[in-house]
């Protein structure tokens, strides 16, 4: 089909769009209203999301680079924003999928945009394409904190339900990274699991774990408002680790062996240690987080005192129609999730509320 185009769709317009610079050097600027090409979209956003990555780029750890080849993976200048959620108002030759896209749909996309040519798209393994675009940290995928934006042509899309409210659909990315987080931890049905940080990505974990019905679900944190929330979302218990001792707490309760599953969701290098301490020998110990620093360990626990099993996890692979679908049948409560709505003006205070990280859970903007 011609590309075609919304009747009131801006082309040669200017929009309103976050740009980033340098670390805390993020400005309200125009730009361009992107236009589509074969097989690209273009969305109107209604919601972007500021994720724990975009506040450590904005604070300045090592994620930014000059030129390729540098540490980093943050090349400014650039439109942040890869958790979103916007309706389609262009759509490029093809882009329409067969009909699988109209214009008006609310729609999503997958935080990465594979190669399809490097060795790990060859072996389906997309989510470790070694180009690695992701929406709003390289130059050729700008992201979301703007009024449009554009999803080109190998970009992973999904249409949201009407009944899923926008700033709901933006949540999405991080719920779909948590539950591939749970998926590398193998829970079964008589294990002991433990998630440490109730934040966004955390809660998402809670519901995942939920879902796979182990004999405890334990969830740690500093904020007992989240910790609240994390209840909601399915935790059996809860523990503040500023008021009681976490590790004492769990070999108490699992007869002095110690979790057999423990999933690392805060970005803080304490909790590694705090999860070593707690695991029980062969357990599995998942770590997601994004790290501001360098994490040391004594690597003899993980080999000869307790021979566990380390997995990482990266990204949200085949976990978007899960999110999708446990949004549409409620399983997470998320008028408590969702927690401030700012305009795209606003961006400064959405980035102060999450790293205070006291008031907000999941904080998103408008454009």
């Amino acid at each position: 089909m011609a590309t075609e185009f919304q009747t009131d769709f801006p082309l040669g317009d200017n929009m309103q769009a976050v740009v980033c610079h340098a670390p805390e050097d993020y400005r309200l600027e125009t730009a361009p209203v992107p236009v589509p090409g074969p097989g690209e979209m273009v969305l109107e956003v209604a919601s972007v999301g500021i994720c724990a990555s975009d506040l450590k780029c904005y604070m300045g750890a090592p994620m930014f680079w000059d030129q390729p080849g540098k540490p980093g993976y943050c090349q400014a200048p650039i439109i942040p924003g890869h958790e979103f959620a916007g309706r389609v108002v262009a759509l490029g030759t093809g882009a329409d999928r067969n009909g699988e896209f109209r214009l008006g749909d609310l729609v999503v996309s997958e935080q990465i945009v594979p190669c399809n040519a490097c060795r790990y798209c060859l072996r389906g393994q997309y989510w470790m394409c070694m180009k690695h675009d992701i929406y709003g940290f390289r130059k050729p995928t700008p992201g979301a904190m703007a009024e449009y934006v554009k999803l080109p042509a190998q970009a992973l899309n999904h249409k949201i339900p009407e009944s899923i409210p926008p700033a709901w659909a933006a949540y999405v990315e991080p719920l779909a990274c948590g539950i591939h987080a749970v998926q590398r931890a193998d829970i079964e049905l008589q294990h002991t699991v433990v998630i440490a940080g109730a934040g966004p990505l955390g809660l998402g974990m809670v519901a995942a774990a939920r879902m796979k019905s182990p004999a405890q679900l334990i969830v740690i944190d500093l904020n007992d408002a989240r910790l609240e929330v994390a209840r909601g979302c399915g935790a059996d218990l809860t523990f503040n680790a500023a008021k009681v001792d976490v590790v004492d707490e769990v070999l108490a309760l699992t007869d002095g062996y110690g979790c057999d599953v423990y999933i690392e969701a805060t970005g803080h290098p304490a909790a590694v240690q705090q999860g070593l301490d707690m695991i029980c020998k062969l357990g599995t110990f998942v770590e997601f987080s994004v790290m501001r620093e360098p994490v040391t360990v004594d690597w003899t626990v993980i080999g000869d005192t307790k021979e566990l099993n380390i997995h990482g996890a990266h990204l949200s692979p085949h976990s978007y129609p899960v999110a999708i679908r446990m949004l549409e049948q409620g399983l997470l409560p998320m008028d408590r999730i969702v927690t401030h709505n700012l305009p795209l003006h606003g961006f400064e205070d959405g980035f102060g509320l999450v790293a205070q990280g006291t008031e907000s859970i999941k904080v998103t903007l408008q454009p």
